[in-house]
Order: structure tokens, then C-alpha cells, then sequence
């Protein structure tokens, strides 16, 4: 058994040497200039380009881009492979490959007005390649609802005490919204207030835990919803996890339909200032409470941490280092680089950075700090996953890979318990409210984030067909929630997390394509291996990873299916899957012949038509 201050203490060691050489290497790269003029400056409107200070965007974009996925993906692969290959992939390739990603995608916008990175990839390669992009971009967005959507089951279904918390927390996140926006009273005051009745809302939930359906398996009082699990066992997903989590499913998938279609300042904006809060205290919390315990351990202090029947004496691992080169996953590669997905490197970020990031950025300089500097922040929250994992080992593992998830707020209860001596079930309720929230912020943006980009795709209505698509009530229920549930209600996680997890990948490597065709075009004298190498190496992950699922994995799952929806599931993961190779191998063509022609070994004229 491995201390697990090691693995913490891994990942701060090579986070720490990429941020004090390689970002400033990058920034020196890129020229960024701290007298050079920001679209926030040039363009500021006070609603979408309005420069921020940097520590207040840095808030903003951490907690935009550390969703759920930095915990689902750890340990989603090390229940799989082992925690070795789990926290080696995060401790070298965030910030080598992630978090170079981000800073890129961050500084090639501000150079381009702050616009995304399909109109960046429109630049160079003409409006084909952009709405090429912007297809794989809101075909990923359905992936990420319908994961999420199921996590955010299990979880409530292991910890009804985090579902009451999270009730809790979004009625308190539009009530700030009404305080803030409607009644305008002050800021401070009213965030000390509702931040404090967030975390009260822990306690609420430990004294009235809540599941829609009775299963047997909860506590005695767990208040149930729905009545007995015999009346709905119909329910998609009851075979394949337990009535509970079917029914929770599509509650996820209601509320992320309605959060959507609200406006930002009823719930998105203070939400997103609440779930920054829960992050900031669970993760550092839990890190905390890692390198305190191995402290007072050096010096002779002791702790006996109880939870789930289990008592723990140390901060040891109890999951082996290595499980072996194949899983109910699939091989180690492609499938665990793709499973770790958002710990590592993430397409997603690139939405963000050339979002909303790019527009409010102060100076140019700040864009080590946001771009580079915040995603090491997200593999802080991807090895703490890793560690939780590790902690409690092979247990609760009942409903496979998906059951594995529920570790996260019982691993999190023994690190607070150790170093602090925080209550197990407090510890339990409490970081499973912080999982939750990141989960159900990353569901309703993602959904949010894929009516903007198909309406970018169609661009002004001339027909009923694209005019009824572009309707926000239509593209958010019809065009991707259904489509969601369609594909989650097969019950297949170990088939469905890596399908989104090399979806996300890929727009990663894709992004990186954007920035090594800025590069390339910028000057002669630019490397591209920054951008190109991680390019290159996430392109033959994911096509791997995704062509395995389309004419391999769903093919074989099909044939075997039973029932009409878990059918559906399955030939709705084959056309995503080879769609998105199509898609993917298309654009990188694209793009290899502009590089080649603006680096004068492709003759002119040869380039592709813009049809």
C-alpha cells in the first residue's frame, strides 16, 4: 500500500514545474503584452465584452470549467486500470497537453476578438470547416447530458442526504438570483448569508434524506417520493441500476431543460457563485485533510476514521496499483487516456476560453494565470478523485464502473474526517452536495451551450423547419434532451462514458488544430510543436477510441440487446460514433492543408473549396 499524500504530492510537483516554466515559456511564445489592447477594452459593452480583474475571472472560469467529469473520469479509470495509470495520465498530461489546450484556445481568441474557436478554425480553413466544428461541438453536448444525467442518479441513489442538500441549494441559488437581480440588494451580505445556508442545507439533508423510490437499500428515514420500487420497475434503466436511479434520471434531464431556458440571472449566474464556493472549501477541504493527517502521522498523531462499517487508521490506497491492460472499458489504450477525459485535457475548455473567458480578459498577461494556471486547478480536483477512490478501494462497486462513482463523497468523508475530524456522514452529505452541484452546473450549461451552437450552425431562420430548430424550447428538449435520454437509458455506462469521454477529446484535439493553424499562419518562425504534438497524439486516442465503439463495441452490444429503447441506445452510439470520425478525420485534412500551404509546401490553388 502507497501513501496517498504520494499521489497528491506527485501531481503538485509536475503541476508546479509546468506553471513556473513551460506557461512561462508559453507566454513568451505567444508575445503576450500586458500594454496590448483586450477585446474586453475594445469592444466593452458592459454586457458580454467587460473586463474583469483577474481574480474574479479566474473564479468565474475555474468553476466554469470543473464540471463533473474531473471526478466521474479518475475514477471512472482507476476502478478500471488501477490508480497508477490513473494519476500518472493526470500528473504529466494536464500540464503538458491539458492545460497548454486551454491557454491557447484562450490566448488564440483574444487575438482573434475574442470570437470561439470555430470562427478561428472559419478563418483559415472557410465556413465548412467552422459548422464542421460546431456539428462535433453539439453532438459532444448531447454525450455530456446524457452522462451526467446518470451520474447524478447514482449518487443521489447512494446518498439520498445529498439529493435533499441539492434541492436545497438550487431553491437557495433563485432565491440569491432574486435577491441580487430583482430586490438589488447588496453583494457581500447576501453571499455570507446564502453560502452559509448552502452548507446549513448539509444538515437538512442528513436529517431528511429524500430517494423518489424505495428500493430497500437506504436508510430508515429516508423520505420516499414515489412509493415502492415494485411500480416502477418499467422505468429505462431499472435492470441495469435500480428503479431509483431510472426515476432520477429524467428529473436530471427536466431540470436541466428548464435551467436552460431561463434566464442566466435566475439561476445560472448565482449558481454558478454558490458552486464556486462548495468547490473551493470540498477541494481544498480534501487536499487539506490528506496533507494534515500524513503531517501529524510524522510526528506521532494518530486518527480512526469509521465509515460504512469500515474503520481507517490511515491515508493509505486500498485499490491495487494496477488492474491490468484490459476492463469492462475496453483496452488500456485508447480507453483510459479517453475515461480520464477532463482530468487530463478537455474540448469543453476551449467553449469556455473562447466564450465567455476571452471576452472579459483585463490584460493579455492573465491569460497564464486563466488559461494555464486554472486547468493544473482541475487536475487538483481530478488526482483528489483518484485519491478518494484509492482510499476506500474495491468496495461499493455493486452496480459496476457507475457504482464506483459513489467512492468520490465517501473517499472525500475519510480525508475531512482524518484531517479535521469532521463527522463520516457530514463529510459523505457535504461532498457529495460539492460532486452534485458540479454535475448538475456542467448538465444545464451543456445544454445551454448547444442551443447557442446550433443556432450558430443555422444562422437566421429562412425556413419553418430552422426556425422551429432554433427555438430554444424545441433545440433544448426535442434536439437534445430526448436524444439524451435515448442514448442513457441503455444502462451502459462502461460503453457510454467513453463515447463522451473521446467526443470531448477529440474537440480537444480539434482545438488544438485552431491553434496550431493560428500559429502556423501568424509566422514562419513559430514551432508547432507545442500545439501540434498533443494535437497529433489526442487524434490517434480518440479516432481509435471512437472508431473501436462504432464498428466494434455498440455492433456487438446490439446484436446482444434486449428491448427496444436499450436497441435504440446502441445505434444512436454507432451514428454519434462514426459521424464524429467522419467529422474529425474531415477537419484535420482541412486543416493539415492549410498548415502545408502556409508554410509554402503546398502549391497555390491547391487548397480545398470553401463549398
Amino acid at each position: 500500500m502507497v501513501q496517498i499524500a504520494v499521489l497528491v504530492i506527485a501531481s503538485l510537483i509536475t503541476f508546479t514545474a509546468g506553471y513556473v516554466a513551460y506557461s512561462r515559456y508559453l507566454s513568451q511564445f505567444v508575445e503576450l503584452d500586458e500594454e496590448a489592447e483586450t477585446p474586453a477594452h475594445k469592444y466593452e459593452d458592459g454586457q458580454e465584452y467587460v473586463p474583469a480583474k483577474k481574480s474574479v475571472l479566474l473564479g468565474h472560469h475555474y468553476s466554469s470549467i470543473a464540471g463533473g467529469a474531473p471526478i466521474v473520469g479518475p475514477i471512472t479509470a482507476g476502478a478500471a486500470f488501477g490508480w497508477l495509470p490513473a494519476i500518472a495520465w493526470i500528473a504529466i498530461g494536464n500540464p503538458l497537453m491539458g492545460a497548454v489546450h486551454d491557454f491557447m484556445s484562450l490566448s488564440a481568441s483574444v487575438r482573434h476578438e475574442g470570437k470561439s474557436i470555430g470562427y478561428i478554425v472559419g478563418e483559415y480553413v472557410g465556413e465548412r470547416g467552422k459548422d464542421m466544428l460546431l456539428w462535433f461541438a453539439f453532438l459532444t453536448i448531447i454525450l455530456v447530458i446524457a452522462v451526467f444525467a446518470l451520474v447524478v442518479g447514482v449518487v443521489f441513489d447512494a446518498y439520498p442526504s445529498s439529493a435533499t442538500a441539492s434541492m436545497i441549494y438550487i431553491t437557495l441559488a433563485l432565491l440569491f438570483g432574486v435577491y441580487l437581480y430583482q430586490l438589488d440588494l447588496p453583494f457581500l451580505p447576501g453571499a455570507v448569508a446564502f453560502v452559509a445556508l448552502v452548507f446549513g442545507g448539509v444538515w437538512v439533508g442528513l436529517q431528511f434524506p429524500i430517494a423518489l423510490v424505495d428500493t430497500g437499500s437506504h436508510a430508515a428515514d429516508t423520505v420516499y417520493l414515489l412509493g415502492d420500487a415494485a411500480a416502477w420497475n418499467w422505468l429505462p434503466l431499472s435492470e441495469a441500476q435500480n428503479p431509483n436511479v431510472a426515476a432520477w434520471v429524467p428529473v436530471i434531464l427536466v431540470y436541466g431543460f428548464v435551467a436552460s431556458v431561463l434566464p442566466v440571472w435566475v439561476l445560472l449566474q448565482p449558481r454558478d457563485f454558490l458552486t464556486s464556493s462548495l468547490l473551493y472549501v470540498g477541494v481544498g477541504g480534501m487536499l487539506l485533510g490528506v496533507l494534515v493527517a500524513t503531517v501529524m502521522g510524522l510526528f506521532g498523531g494518530g486518527f480512526s476514521v469509521a465509515f460504512s462499517g469500515t474503520t481507517y487508521t490511515s491515508l493509505q490506497t486500498n485499490l491495487p496499483a494496477f488492474l491490468g491492460f484490459n476492463s469492462a472499458l475496453g483496452p488500456l489504450f485508447p480507453f483510459l487516456f479517453v475515461t480520464i477525459a477532463c482530468g487530463t485535457i478537455s474540448g469543453f475548455h476551449s467553449l469556455v476560453s473562447s466564450g465567455t473567458t476571452a471576452k472579459q480578459l483585463d490584460r493579455e498577461t492573465d491569460a497564464r494565470d486563466i488559461g494555464y494556471g486554472a486547468m493544473l486547478g482541475e487536475g487538483l480536483l481530478a488526482t483528489t478523485a483518484v485519491a478518494a477512490l484509492a482510499i476506500i478501494g474495491t468496495t461499493n462497486f455493486g452496480s459496476g464502473l457507475a457504482g464506483a462513482l459513489a467512492n468520490f463523497p465517501a473517499g472525500g468523508a475519510v480525508m475531512l474526517g482524518a484531517g479535521f475530524g469532521i463527522p463520516t456522514a457530514a463529510g459523505a452529505a457535504f461532498i457529495g452536495l460539492v460532486f452534485v452541484s458540479f454535475l448538475l452546473t456542467s448538465t444545464d450549461t451543456a445544454v445551454r451551450l448547444g442551443r447557442y451552437m446550433f443556432e450558430e450552425i443555422i444562422g437566421t431562420p429562412e425556413t419553418s423547419v430552422e426556425q422551429a430548430t432554433t427555438n430554444r424550447y424545441v433545440n433544448a428538449g426535442i434536439l437534445q434532451c430526448i436524444p439524451a435520454y435515448l442514448l442513457v437509458a441503455s444502462g451502459q455506462w462502461a460503453s457510454l462514458w467513453p463515447l463522451f469521454g473521446s467526443a470531448n477529446q477529440t474537440l480537444a484535439a480539434l482545438a488544438l488544430l485552431a491553434a496550431t493553424l493560428w500559429l502556423a499562419n501568424w509566422d514562419d518562425s513559430k514551432q508547432l510543436l507545442s500545439t501540434g504534438v498533443p494535437l497529433v497524439l489526442m487524434l490517434a486516442v480518440t479516432l481509435t477510441a471512437l472508431l473501436w465503439i462504432g464498428l466494434y463495441r455498440a455492433p456487438t452490444s446490439l446484436l446482444a440487446a434486449d428491448g427496444l429503447v436499450n436497441q435504440i441506445s446502441f445505434v444512436v452510439q454507432i451514428i454519434i460514433s462514426l459521424t464524429l470520425v467522419y467529422l474529425a478525420a474531415s477537419l484535420a485534412k482541412i486543416g493539415y492543408d492549410n498548415i502545408k500551404k502556409a508554410r509554402g509546401s503546398l502549391p497555390e490553388g491547391a487548397m480545398p473549396s470553401d463549398d
